[in-house]
């Protein structure tokens, strides 16, 4: 499996707790092609298609015809999880350069590295 920082799986991410989220759902890799590589494991990020959740500095809008999506959805960096790679199921896409430029801020934020 090939996989790259940016890309967008579907994964089982059951059994969850609480506020998490669970079940298949895709979600966006954000661990580094290193990592990806070498690591059984890797570093990924919710993605919710209920585009009306609360807007917060974390939530990062994805069109469905720029990254292989049934629908229009949003990246959740303060849904941020470590998966055994065995949890990934097929490969939908991958989000644009300018998605992950905003990927990117909206983790500084999650992380509190900036301000």
């Amino acid at each position: 499996m090939n996989i790259k920082r940016g890309d967008i799986y579907y994964a089982d991410l059951s059994p969850v707790v609480g506020s998490e989220q669970g079940g298949v759902r895709p979600v966006l890799i954000i661990q580094n092609d290193v990592g990806n590589r070498y690591s059984p494991t890797v570093i990924a990020a919710a993605i919710t298609s209920k585009t009306d959740k609360t807007k917060l500095p974390t939530h990062i809008p994805i069109e469905a015809r720029d990254c292989g999506l049934y629908k229009d959805s949003v990246v959740l960096l303060e849904q941020v999880r470590t998966l055994d790679k065995r949890r990934l199921r097929e490969k939908m896409g991958s989000v644009n350069v300018q998605s992950m430029k905003q990927i990117n801020q909206a983790l500084s934020v999650s992380f509190g590295l900036i301000g």
